[in-house]
């Protein structure tokens, strides 16, 4: 039996390159005991590893990241189960896409296990502050996960919190980070942590955000285990709180108003007013209505609704796909950076984007929140064909002559033509409601492509507007 001795940290790099030395020589995993630090000694003896083989191994970036996360499990077996799917991905490049398959299946289970007890690591952390010599302050923290998780898990500490010193110490191994790098040291008794005086003002915190009616103690216990509160100064704050929500829940009823407002009135009538109740006779009332509209889903997470900004009687509409970001919090169409370079493209077509209707086929922005920043979301179609009333009444209002389709959304909501773009950019086609589109690039498509692929691109819309001034002119 060859034996490996994996080092207690950075063990999955130890691990590939021993994988990959192993299998370059093809040596069967049953033929391999990978052991862990601190394992017993072998009773039946061992064999050193054989050199290199000449056998070429190859592994997907995706099999590489779902090894790299399983080595994180707690698992024993993981390594030579890693091995064997090293060993088969040699054999059958398509098994990894197999989702039924049984190796994979466990994977996979256990990737998702690590990634929940890292999740849990970032999330249930708390720090006290230590004794500091010099100007950064320094701080500790005790975790237990349920895997070994800790090299895993540290990287978002340093990032996080990378103005102080800290380690986090667990059965497992400590982290320490001084400012430049993370290092790790065996495994310690746990360390004897001062009181924080900060804690006391997290208590306070979340003693005030807790909210009596929306007790669910099931989903409380799923999302912050009781296996973590002895580590967490709130928890001591839940089980008195629990047996008060009652009665603060009636003193809510008791103290809640038992008449409405004199303005409650004109309030409700505003929100209850169906935007699409009249057809409008002008953009200004149109606007007004949209302002309102409650169609699909994201009228409730966007900030407003972003009417189309122009000129009434423009001969040329341009219609790009959803607002973004910028476009949410200005109310205007096309003000970000993609806007910028739709704008300066237009001039340099010779189109006066003033002279121009600019609008766009969704009215609200969609988008996913990723911490402070909130990431744009292609509309889904039931999105685009709520959306389609709004831009047949803008289209029929401002009469163009001619329309911009900017992307696929776009084009699909004025023509219901699916079809990929490639083919059809440069080319006008019919629209919905009758009248020419004429079929191209996105600026933001453009912002996201690659150096070497985004000039051509934008050649290419600057091109179309140049025939789209033509035709209007």
């Amino acid at each position: 039996m060859i034996r490996v001795d994996l080092p207690r940290f950075g063990r999955f790099d130890a691990w590939r390159a021993a994988a990959r030395d192993l299998a370059s020589a093809r040596v069967a995993p049953e033929a391999v005991s990978w052991t862990d630090p601190d394992a017993s000694a072998d009773l039946f003896g061992s064999e050193p590893p054989p050199p290199p083989g000449h056998h070429p191994v190859t592994a997907t970036q995706d099999f590489l990241t779902l090894a790299r996360t399983v080595s994180s499990h707690s698992d024993p077996e993981r390594w030579s189960l890693l091995y064997a799917a090293l060993m088969r991905a040699q054999e059958d490049r398509g098994w990894l896409e197999n989702p039924a398959d049984p190796m994979l299946v466990r994977l996979n289970r256990m990737v998702r296990s690590v990634r929940r007890d890292i999740h849990k690591m970032h999330a249930f952390v708390r720090f006290h502050e230590l004794p500091a010599e010099g100007p950064r302050r320094r701080f500790g923290a005790w975790f237990e996960p349920e895997h070994p998780i800790i090299e895993a898990g540290a990287p978002f500490f340093a990032k996080r919190f990378a103005d102080m010193d800290w380690l986090i110490a667990t059965p497992e191994g400590t982290a320490r980070f001084d400012g430049a790098a993370i290092a790790y040291d065996p495994p310690a008794p746990r360390p004897d942590l001062p009181p924080d005086a900060s804690h006391d003002l997290w208590q306070t915190y979340f003693a005030n955000i807790f909210n009596p009616a929306r007790i669910k103690t099931n989903a409380m216990r799923s999302e912050m285990p009781v296996k973590y509160w002895k580590n967490l100064p709130e928890t001591r704050l839940i089980p008195e709180m629990l047996a008060d929500a009652p009665r603060r829940v009636q003193a809510m009823r008791e103290a809640g108003a038992s008449e409405a407002p004199a303005f409650a009135p004109r309030i409700t009538a505003r929100i209850r007013q169906r935007p699409d109740e009249a057809v409008p006779d002008t953009l200004a009332q149109a606007a007004s209505q949209a302002a309102r509209c409650t169609r699909c889903d994201l009228c409730h997470a966007a900030t407003q609704t972003v009417w189309g900004q122009g000129d009434p009687q423009a001969a040329l509409m341009i219609v790009g796909e959803v607002p973004g970001d910028q476009e949410d919090l200005a109310g205007r169409p096309f003000v970000g950076p993609a806007g910028q370079l739709l704008r300066q493209t237009m001039q340099q077509a010779g189109l006066d984007p003033a002279r121009a209707w600019l609008t766009n086929a969704v009215k609200h922005f969609r988008f996913t929140p990723r911490g402070k920043r909130r990431i744009h979301q292609t509309p889904d179609r039931s999105h685009v064909d709520q959306c389609r009333w709004w831009l047949d009444l803008e289209r029929r209002l401002v009469a163009p002559r001619l329309t911009v389709a900017l992307g696929a959304t776009a084009a699909f909501a004025l023509t219901g033509n699916r079809q990929p773009l490639t083919a059809r950019r440069g080319t006008i086609e019919t629209a919905l409601e009758g009248g020419p589109v004429l079929i191209s690039w996105h600026p933001s498509l453009i912002l996201r492509l690659p150096p070497d692929r985004a000039p051509a691109a934008l050649s290419e819309l600057r091109a179309d507007l140049s025939r789209a001034a033509e035709l209007v002119a």
